[in-house]
């Protein structure tokens, strides 16, 4: 490895172009940053910078190096800032929490501001995945949702609600296509499908297929003639397609329900399928069972949602 004096005044001096404004940057001389650069130079066995008057600019060795090294202190930086956070004394109090992308989008997105306004005092950082199993090391969230009932050891698990699933489309769509208001034509109609690919196989996955069939539709029989059957595994843009017109999706209540509430949407059939047997679930770090910032978003949580929290 190079030295770590020499890569960031390295650093300072790409930054800055100026080996004299580097020096100032640091509280250094500017003969210490240009025998720091010679140092590095002298390692790497290329030239970093073409000097240009009194600037110097970056060779194409150089381009390359300050990229990953700059990257490298801002990970770096983050890091600390992370560790400061978790074991300082500010008198913030961060969390982090880990859910889905739809779930952070349409459930997480517009209730938030009620949880800021009453805790001005927690930073959360909201961390994104759909894969709980498999996670950038380093991360270990204070909180999960998701559909596991067991996410990691060393979390309790709360159990939140069931999943109920219906056909969402919007009141222009469904007076466009009135015999979407059969299962038949639903079948028939513009199907805008939720793929499991790329998606955490941690439950089972409710498509158009399996809906129909719980109903005694079989979607193979859809005729030749049928519209078209759009696959995605990003809900985010189902929901978004689904909102500007372009057919009908599967709606989780959970996520979509305050759509259908405002009138955004509508429900073309009335029939819906409950998952009984499994529910949605809040993980929480065992090791904070007595943090008070996770005690104040856990009551939140559930109160959104309501489940009755113990006392």
């Amino acid at each position: 490895m190079p030295s770590l004096r020499a890569v960031r005044s390295f650093v300072a001096a790409a930054k800055y172009q100026n080996f004299t404004r580097a020096a100032e940057a640091l509280c250094v001389t500017q003969a210490a940053i240009s025998r720091q650069i010679r140092e590095l130079e002298s390692y790497l066995g290329t030239d970093l910078f073409k000097r240009v008057g009194r600037s110097v600019e970056l060779t194409t060795a150089g381009s390359i190096f300050f990229d990953a090294a700059q990257l490298s202190f801002i990970n770096i930086a983050q890091a600390a800032d992370r560790i400061r956070k978790d074991h300082g004394t500010s008198a913030r109090r961060p969390l982090t929490l880990c859910c889905s992308p739809a779930f952070s989008a349409l459930w997480m997105a517009q209730r938030l501001p009620s949880f800021f306004s009453a805790n001005p005092d927690i930073d959360l950082n909201l961390v994104t995945t759909q894969n709980f199993l498999s996670m950038e090391p380093g991360v270990y969230p204070d909180i999960f949702i998701t559909k596991m009932s067991r996410v990691r050891d060393g979390y309790v698990s709360l159990p939140l609600f069931h999943d109920v699933i219906y056909p969402v489309c919007t009141p222009d769509y469904l007076e466009a296509y009135p015999e979407i208001r059969t299962l038949e034509g639903l079948r028939d109609g513009v199907l805008l499908n939720l793929s499991p690919y790329g998606r955490s196989q941690v439950a089972e996955h409710v498509d158009w297929g399996v809906w129909l069939a719980i109903h005694d539709i079989d979607i193979e029989s859809r005729s030749r003639d049928s519209l078209h059957y759009f696959n995605a595994n990003d809900y985010n843009m189902l929901v978004q397609m689904v909102l500007n017109d372009q057919g009908v999706a599967l709606g989780w209540d959970h996520l979509i329900g305050p759509l259908v509430d405002q009138g955004r949407l509508v429900r073309p059939v009335e029939l819906e399928v409950v998952l009984e047997d499994t529910r949605h679930y809040l993980a929480y770090r065992e090791d904070k069972e007595e943090d008070e910032a996770l005690g104040r978003f856990r009551e939140w949580f559930m109160d959104q949602n309501g489940v009755p929290t113990a006392t």
